[in-house]
This record gives structure tokens, C-alpha cells and sequence, in this order.
């Protein structure tokens, strides 16, 4: 299959960084144009980013000699790209607005990892095994704004990586949950490079993320929402209240999280079960980059772990572990995801399968 040309916007940060390793060797896609602001723009890729290369690979030798193109330039977007990933930095959340606006009017479709249109009511926020059919919201977004083949599509916050999915599949099976108790220990890449100062971390919990806990108690609503006339329509019938930390861990989100059900109440084998068997859109199409096992349960007592747990199935899956009946609600378990994988570049190269799979990228 001839491979489908794509970019990447802020290629020279370490989520953009990370798109260029996931996407070495992708059977569909294949990076055609590299962008970042002006400092880097006009010098090789090889130059831009030797001082900031974190990945545990070389640069590939492809991209080495690549001209670093500025974001900003829409008149130089090469006209062979189907799609670019979104990776951008800028002061402020309006600026990558405008941006990612302007390449969707240019009719290049925008795959986000930035939160900056989340909330706009007409973009889909994906997690592909959750809400697939949220893509369908994508010609109605292109109506409202006179987008001929543009589009913007977004990925949530990473801390929700962890706990939505198992959430999601016991709601699916019939049991509604009322409640949830969220607390998140999050791993320092999660702060960016180079994130948290060792002295404030090591030997430390920082019992803070600016902005997190909001994110966390509030971007399910829409990602468990549904397609509507001009937009998502949230679904709030969730009570969820969240307490996110930063902890010396170097990758890998954990989440501990207590739930209580509205009406029916599955035994803990039955959870186990529903989590175990649990498949999606992503595993029905054989998508690229989907994990085949989107929710791991291991009954070690002592898991999941981020050193040991955060890189099942490709760093793409939710392992979770611990459970068992809670005092105050009706149980408590562990949950863990790779922050940097399935809750950034990963989870929106996911998404890009699914969108292309769908017809919308072509």
C-alpha cells in the first residue's frame, strides 16, 4: 500500500519527538514535513533537535536532513500532506487555536495532542476503544465552518488514559457507575522535558498539577457524550472527584480509583471478566497501533507497576490490578497507562488509524 504523506507540528518537542519514534516503519504513514517555530525553522532537522533528542533511538537517518519548516508558514505546507499531528507550544492556548483553525481551513485535517480546542463543541476528543463513533461529528464540524477536506480532532488529558477505559467497559456491559474517587500519581515526562526539577521530586510527592484535577473531572462528560446537531452533548451523569500528584516516576500514569454503582452491583469476577474480554472499534478494524488487549487485569498483589506494567502491548494498553470491595463506595482497584505513549503521541496515532479506517483521511 502506498504509504499517506503526513506532518508533524512542534516536531522539535518531546511529544513531537515522540511521534517521529512511534511512527518508524508505520505500515500506512510516513512523515513528508517537519514543523516548529521560527527559532528552529530553516535548519535541519539534525540541528534543530541534537540539543533535545530524549528518545531512547537514533534520529532517524531519513529525517536527519529534513528542512525544519515554521508552523507558522501556511503558504509552504507541502500540497502531498493528508494530515499532520499537532504538537505545538505557544504561550498562549489561543495562539494554537488560530493555528491548528488555519491548517484545518487549508484543508489539512489537524490531529491534536493540545487541549486547546477540547471544548470546542464540534471537534471530537478520541479515545479510540470509548467513543469511535464521535468521528461522525467531523462533517458536521466541516459544515459549520465551510471546511472543504480540513477538520480538527483532538486526544484528552493523559490522566484520564488510565481509568476511563476499565470505567467505560463496565458501563458498556450494564452496570452505570454513579460515582468515582480519582487519585492520580503521575510520572515526571508528563510535565514536558525538562518538566520538574529533580530537587523538587526526588525523595518527594508533589501533591499538585496545575489544571489537572479540572481536566480529569471534567473531559469524561464529553468523551462519554454523544453526537448531536452541532456538537458533542456531554454526558455528566458521572460524579467524579479527582486529587492528581506528581511522583519520582519516569514514565507511566497510576491511577487509584474507588467507584460506586447506581443501581446493579457485578461480583469482582464479573468485573474481572468484563475487563478481560473488553474489544473495541480499534481491535475489529486490526488498527496498526490498537493494543489487542486494551485492558490488562493482573492478580499479583503487588501490580500493576509503572517499571514493570507501563509498556504492555505496545505501551497502548490499561493495565489494571487490586481489585477488591472499598468500605465507603463498592470497590477500589489500581490502573496504569503509559503517559507518553497511549496518553500522547500513541493515542493520537490511534486516533489517525481510526480516521483513516472511517474515509476521513485519505
Amino acid at each position: 500500500m502506498k504509504k499517506i504523506k503526513i506532518g508533524i507540528l512542534g516536531a522539535t518537542g518531546i511529544v513531537g519527538t515522540n511521534y517521529i519514534k512511534l511512527l518508524q516503519g508505520h505500515p500506512w504513514f510516513q512523515i513528508a514535513d517537519v514543523a516548529a517555530s521560527p527559532r528552529s525553522a530553516g535548519k535541519t532537522y539534525e540541528e534543530a533537535v541534537k540539543a533535545k533528542w530524549h528518545m531512547n533511538i537514533p534520529i532517524p537517518e531519513d529525517l536527519k536532513g529534513f528542512i525544519v519548516r515554521d508552523v507558522q508558514d501556511f503558504d509552504s505546507i507541502p500540497p502531498e500532506l493528508s494530515f499532520v499531528f499537532s504538537a505545538i507550544t505557544m504561550p498562549k492556548k489561543e495562539q494554537i487555536k488560530e493555528v491548528e483553525l488555519k491548517y484545518a481551513k487549508k484543508g489539512i485535517p489537524v490531529i491534536s495532542n493540545n487541549s486547546a480546542h477540547r471544548w470546542t463543541p464540534d471537534v471530537p476528543m478520541i479515545m479510540g476503544e470509548i467513543n469511535p463513533d464521535h468521528v461522525n461529528i467531523i462533517p458536521i464540524q466541516q459544515k459549520n465552518r465551510g471546511y472543504d477536506k480540513g477538520f480538527i480532532a483532538v486526544k484528552p488529558n493523559c490522566s484520564l488514559q488510565s481509568y476511563l477505559t476499565p470505567i467505560f467497559a463496565l458501563e458498556k456491559a450494564g452496570y452505570k457507575i454513579e460515582k468515582l474517587i480519582v487519585t492520580t500519581l503521575q510520572a515526571v515526562s508528563g510535565a514536558g522535558y525538562p518538566g520538574v526539577p529533580s530537587l523538587d521530586v526526588i525523595d518527594n510527592i508533589v501533591p499538585y498539577i496545575g489544571g489537572e484535577e479540572e481536566k480529569t473531572e471534567t473531559e469524561p462528560s464529553k468523551i462519554l457524550g454523544k453526537v448531536g446537531e452541532n456538537g458533542i452533548i456531554p454526558d455528566e451523569s458521572i460524579q467524579i472527584s479527582a486529587t492528581c500528584t506528581r511522583v519520582p516516576v519516569s514514565d507511566g500514569h497510576t491511577a487509584s480509583v474507588n467507584m460506586k454503582f447506581k443501581e446493579k452491583v457485578p461480583s469482582k469476577e464479573e468485573i474481572i471478566k468484563i475487563w478481560t474480554e473488553f474489544k473495541s472499534e480499534p481491535q475489529k478494524l486490526n488498527l496498526p497501533y490498537a493494543p489487542l488487549h486494551p485492558i490488562i487485569y493482573l492478580y499479583n498483589i503487588d501490580r500493576p507497576q509503572p517499571k514493570k506494567d507501563r509498556d504492555n502491548d505496545k505501551g497502548m494498553a490499561v493495565t489494571t490490578g487490586r481489585l477488591r470491595e472499598d468500605n465507603v463506595f463498592d470497590y477500589k482497584f489500581l490502573a496504569l497507562s503509559h503517559n507518553t505513549v497511549r496518553g500522547a503521541a500513541g493515542g493520537s496515532l490511534l486516533t489517525a488509524e481510526l480516521l483513516k479506517a472511517k474515509g476521513f483521511i485519505t
